[in-house]
């Protein structure tokens, strides 16, 4: 054959193949025999090898992986992966639909209720019908890149169904294994001489970040979707219909998803789904309910955290009994220590449990708990262990009192308590347990986001006695970067990266310092606020508690512990080396904020934006002393609209609101 008959026929069995693919996995309505597929897959195989410029990247040979990463590159989504609020019972739920009706202005509200699968988020983009992203859910603004992992899922289409493929479509979804896959992988292991895992939701999202593809193809992992993110070049109307449209571009959907009419059709479902649980292939721990129509789902919009249109159900916790063997002790960045139960393992909501919290050494004493007891433990929201009370009639008479501890585990230094919290808490501020927390704050992607410094290259900074606190980063010099790289497992090119990240972390808003410097009472949105107000770090630091208390939010518990943190000479040396370092004390934006033609005004965001994301937009705003509301009403003052703007421009264009497209929104924030 010539060369475009090549081509072409290599084409077509692709396109062949990924319908087979689909047949199979999805729809599990095979067409073809397993001779008759490996005879086409033969084929494109040759041919790719044969013709090696004829090969695709989403090709369905590539679902037997083969690519290696060094590191998985970060991405923004393009639409954050917000997580849902939860709820715990019918009273909550129903309270939800009030809000909703209240909203609305309606009491009749149709829901699409789908399980909640417990696995691993994805986010799957296709370009032109092409597969050309999947990052993981990340922090709800960024994810990890697992294209090349996502690629070897069967269930995961590499080209959409269809000959006219919008021209952006972002399918988003849980990665899960069986029951029975997760069984049988785990006895394979234990064949093999390796570790079981411990749960469902760990072993998939190993898998998922495991560096070579040809591994992730090995393990059994599928698919199934429910959420948009960025759609361009289709209408979607209805949570329903964008469901429809996933199954016709060759997606895996939930078959237990249902469309209800009002609140009581929603719990009947919910009711329906929790007797189906224990016998479904899969795990789920709840449902999702969502407003079906999208114009309501725009007209409701979004908390900081949550779209208003949406909530998960939980199913109550499962509860199981064993025996608490000893207690250990876990010290805090704030000092705090947290009492921990080491337990007979046992095996609870999908996984072995054989840690547990206690909360606080008062409550171990309230509820009289001893080593050596049988004690009631469940997992609160599914997720965290906690020990709800000793079995007493099961005690023999071998259990011992768990004592106070009257020294810190870590540094064996003095503890104490104070009459305003029933915390104890080591107040040696050289403690190597709160050390390592306090940089693992400090580095964290919601304070100053410094890349490669994750635990592990924590520990290895603090043991080796290169780091003790957050200025001692900003003073590595290059003497030490070449000792670092001659540690085994930290190569050169990756100390280059932390150095290339702290160096970068300089540029983060005096806001991030603040909260990455781990003030006792103050989080990201009081950092926010308290430099908003004062505009420089410095002037916070001088402030008296009576200036503090000026600042929305702030009150007097906040205001005495950040006096209390600004009075040590220790933070205020640290504070110097800092400035010295060159990181940013004084925020321009702040400073411009008065005269900025958004200081005092609430905006609304609305539509896809094409030169940045909505959540950078947001930090734009805030940072020009903007309020930021997730719905239009009376008192909103600017609307920046991008492509695809729903039902909020039309109540907009009705109030009189100004509407900015994004180009004028960025040359009035000075951002062009």
């Amino acid at each position: 054959m010539a060369k475009p008959e090549i081509a072409e026929r290599a084409e077509q069995l692709r396109r062949d193949l990924e319908y087979h693919n689909y047949l199979y996995y999805v729809k599990a309505e095979p067409e073809l025999s397993d001779l008759a597929y490996d005879r086409l897959y033969r084929e494109l195989a040759e041919l790719e090898t044969a013709y090696p410029e004829f090969a695709t990247d989403d090709s369905p040979t590539r679902k037997v992986g083969g690519i290696e990463l060094s590191e998985f590159e970060q991405h923004a989504h393009s639409v954050p992966m917000l997580s849902l609020d939860n709820t715990y019972s019918p009273t909550e739920l129903r309270a939800f639909h009030q809000r909703v009706c209240k909203l609305l202005g309606s009491e009749q509200v149709e829901y699409f209720v789908e399980p909640k699968i417990d696995g691993v988020s994805i986010s799957l983009r296709y370009e032109d019908g092409r597969l050309v992203r999947a990052l993981t859910r990340g922090d709800g603004v960024v994810g990890d890149d697992i294209t090349a992992n996502a690629r070897t899922i069967r269930s995961v289409p590499g080209r959409l169904l269809g000959n006219q493929p919008p021209a952006v479509w972002e399918a988003r979804g849980e990665v899960f294994m069986t029951k029975a896959d997760f069984e049988k992988l785990n006895k394979a292991r234990a064949a093999a001489g390796d570790t079981v895992f411990a749960n469902v939701r760990n072993s998939t999202a190993g898998s998922l970040k495991t560096r070579h593809s040809a591994e992730v193809a090995k393990r059994p992992l599928d698919a199934i979707f429910y959420a948009r993110g960025e759609v361009a070049g289709v209408a979607v109307d209805s949570q329903s219909g964008f469901v429809e449209a996933l199954n016709g571009f060759g997606f895996k959907t939930s078959p237990l998803n249902r469309l209800c009419e009002g609140i009581d059709a929603v719990l009947a479902v919910i009711g329906d789904l929790g007797a189906q649980r224990d016998s479904l292939p899969y795990e789920i721990d709840g449902a999702v309910i969502k407003v079906n129509d999208a114009s309501l789902q725009e007209e409701l919009g979004f908390t900081s955290k949550a779209p208003r249109w949406a909530i998960a159900y939980k199913y109550a916790a499962e509860k199981a009994i064993t025996k608490l063997k000893s207690v250990t002790v876990q010290v805090g960045r704030t000092g705090a220590l947290t009492p921990v139960a080491e337990l007979e393992p046992v095996f609870l909501s999908g996984s072995t449990v054989s840690r547990a919290t206690l909360h606080n050494f008062e409550e171990v004493a309230r509820r009289d708990i001893r080593a050596g007891d049988f004690v009631e433990i469940e997992k609160a929201g599914d997720v965290i262990p906690a020990v709800l009370r000793p079995v007493t009639e099961r005690r023999d008479g071998t259990e011992t009192p768990i004592a106070t501890p009257p020294t810190c585990p870590s540094c064996n230094g003095p503890t104490t308590a104070s009459d305003r919290e029933v915390a104890i808490r080591c107040l040696n501020a050289e403690c190597p347990a709160q050390v390592q927390n306090k940089l693992q704050h400090f580095a964290s992607r919601g304070a100053m986001d410094i890349d490669s410094l994750g635990e592990a290259m924590i520990e290895l900074l603090v043991d080796n006695g290169f780091v003790r606190t957050a200025a001692d980063l900003y003073e590595l010099t290059a003497e030490q970067h070449g000792q670092l790289s001659r540690f085994e497992g930290h190569g050169s090119r990756s100390i280059e990266k932390l150095f290339d990240g702290i160096e970068k972390s300089k540029e983060n808003p005096p806001w991030r310092l603040l909260f990455g410097l781990g003030v006792r009472h103050v989080g990201a949105a009081g950092a926010r606020a308290l430099l908003a107000h004062f505009g420089d770090l410095d002037k916070l630091a001088a402030a008296g508690v009576d200036e503090l208390t000026l600042v929305p939010d702030i009150g007097p518990i906040v205001a005495e512990s950040i006096g209390q943190y600004f009075g040590d000479d220790i933070n205020l040396n640290q504070l110097d080396r800092l400035r010295a370092a060159g990181l940013t004390f004084a925020g321009e934006a702040a400073d411009q904020a008065a005269d900025s033609p958004f200081s005092g005004k609430t905006c609304v965001i609305t539509g896809t934006l094409s030169e940045m994301t909505r959540d950078a937009a947001k930090e734009l705003l805030l940072s020009h002393g903007a309020k930021v509301s997730g719905s239009v009403s009376a008192k909103t003052d600017f609307l920046i609209v991008g492509e695809n703007a729903g039902s909020k421009l039309a109540k907009a264009e009705a109030a009189g609101v100004t509407v900015l497209s994004e180009g004028v929104f960025r040359e009035m924030a000075g951002a062009v």
